[in-house]
C-alpha cells in the first residue's frame, strides 16, 4: 500500500478549501483517507498565516513510514522547511506547438513574397 500526502477538496462551488490528508494512492481525491494533517485555503492572501496550516510532527512521522507528498504539498513542506524540493525545469514548455510553428512559417513566407512582388 503506497501512501500519499495530498490535497482533498472541500468548500462550495468557486470557493475552494483543501484538507491535506494522508491517503492510500488508489483512493479517490475526495474519498477515504487515513489522517488529516493540515489545511490549505487558497482564497486567503499569501501572507496570511492561516492560508496553510500543517501538523509537521505527524507529516514527518508519515514520511518516515514511506508516505510521498504530491508536488503541491511538497511546495508547502519546502516553505515550512521540512523537506527540500528541487525546482523543476521544462525547457520545452515555452516552445510553440506544431500548428503555431506552421502558421509562423506561412506568415514569414507570405511576408517575404509580399516584399519581393512590389519590386518587380
Amino acid at each position: 500500500m503506497s501512501l500519499k500526502i495530498r490535497l482533498a477538496r472541500g468548500g462550495a462551488k468557486k470557493r475552494p478549501f483543501y484538507s491535506i490528508v494522508v491517503a492510500d494512492s488508489r483512493s479517490p481525491r475526495d474519498g477515504r483517507f487515513i489522517e488529516k494533517v493540515g489545511t490549505y485555503n487558497p482564497i486567503l492572501k499569501s501572507e496570511d498565516p492561516n492560508r496553510v496550516t500543517l501538523k509537521l510532527d505527524r507529516i514527518q512521522e508519515w514520511m518516515s513510514k514511506g508516505a510521498q507528498p504530491t508536488d503541491r504539498v511538497a511546495r508547502f513542506l519546502d516553505q515550512a522547511g521540512v523537506m527540500k524540493r528541487e525546482a523543476r525545469n521544462n525547457p520545452n514548455k515555452a516552445k510553440p506547438g506544431k500548428k503555431m510553428t506552421e502558421r509562423a512559417e506561412e506568415r514569414a513566407q507570405a511576408a517575404s513574397a509580399g516584399e519581393a512582388a512590389p519590386e518587380a
